[in-house]
C-alpha cells in the first residue's frame, strides 16, 4: 500500500454505497460529479450584497463540493463545471455563458476553481474537514487558489483583448481587496457545513450501534 492511500482519509461522497461492479462505481462517481456541478451552479446564483460589492455562493459551493467529493472527483466535477459553461449552459455566475466566455476577465477565477477543489478535497482526505478550525484553514488555502490564476488572468484579458491600462494597484483593487473579507465569510461557512455534515453521520452510526 502506497503512503498516499495510507494516509488518504475517507471523506463524505465516500459514505455512498459503491457497487462492487466497476462499471456501476463509475456511474456512481460520475453521479456525484454531476450533482457536484449542480451544487455549484446553483450557488453561483445566489448573490447578496455587504456595501457595493456583491458575494456568490459560487466559492462555497467550490469549496464544499471540493471537501465533500475529494480531490479528484472535486477536480472532475469543477473541469466538467467549467466545460458546461463553456458549452453554453447557464452555470456561471453571470448569465453570460459559451465559448466566448474563455475572454472575459473573471474566466480565469473559473479555471482556478479547479484547483482549489482539488486541494480542499487533498485537506479533505487527510481529515481536516472534520474539525471546524482545521477545515477553515485549509478551505481558505483553497479560497485563494483561485485569485493565483484569476488576477493575472484577469490583467491579460483587460490589457491585450480590452486594451485598458492597468497597474498593480488597480488590479488588486478590483480583483482581491473587495474579496478578501467574503472569501474569509465563505470558507468559515464551509468549515461549519462541512464538520457538521461529519457530526451528523457520526451521530447516525452511534443511533445504529445502540
Amino acid at each position: 500500500m502506497s503512503l498516499t492511500a495510507t494516509l488518504r482519509r475517507p471523506v463524505l461522497a465516500d459514505l455512498v454505497p459503491a457497487p462492487t461492479v466497476r462499471a456501476r462505481a463509475f456511474s456512481v462517481d460520475a453521479a456525484l460529479v454531476i450533482a457536484g456541478v449542480g451544487l455549484v451552479a446553483l450557488l453561483a446564483k445566489v448573490s447578496f450584497f455587504i456595501g457595493p460589492v456583491p458575494i456568490t455562493g459560487q466559492t462555497l459551493g467550490v469549496i464544499a463540493v471540493g471537501a465533500a467529493l475529494g480531490s479528484r472527483r472535486g477536480a472532475a466535477a469543477l473541469t466538467t463545471y467549467m466545460l458546461a459553461g463553456l458549452a453554453g449552459l447557464p452555470v456561471f455566475a453571470g448569465p453570460l455563458a459559451g465559448p466566448a466566455y474563455a475572454l472575459a476577465p473573471s474566466f480565469g477565477f473559473i479555471l482556478g476553481f479547479i484547483p482549489a477543489a482539488f486541494v480542499a478535497g487533498w485537506f479533505a482526505e487527510r481529515a481536516w474537514d472534520r474539525k471546524p478550525l482545521l477545515a477553515f484553514v485549509g478551505f481558505v488555502v483553497a479560497s485563494v487558489i483561485p485569485f493565483l490564476i484569476g488576477v493575472p488572468y484577469m490583467a491579460l484579458i483587460l490589457t491585450t483583448v480590452l486594451g485598458q491600462s492597468v497597474s498593480v494597484a488597480g488590479v488588486l483593487e478590483a480583483g482581491v481587496l473587495p474579496f478578501i473579507v467574503p472569501g474569509l465569510i465563505k470558507a468559515a461557512a464551509a468549515a461549519l457545513i462541512v464538520p457538521g455534515a461529519w457530526f451528523l453521520v457520526r451521530r447516525a452510526d452511534r443511533s445504529k450501534r445502540n
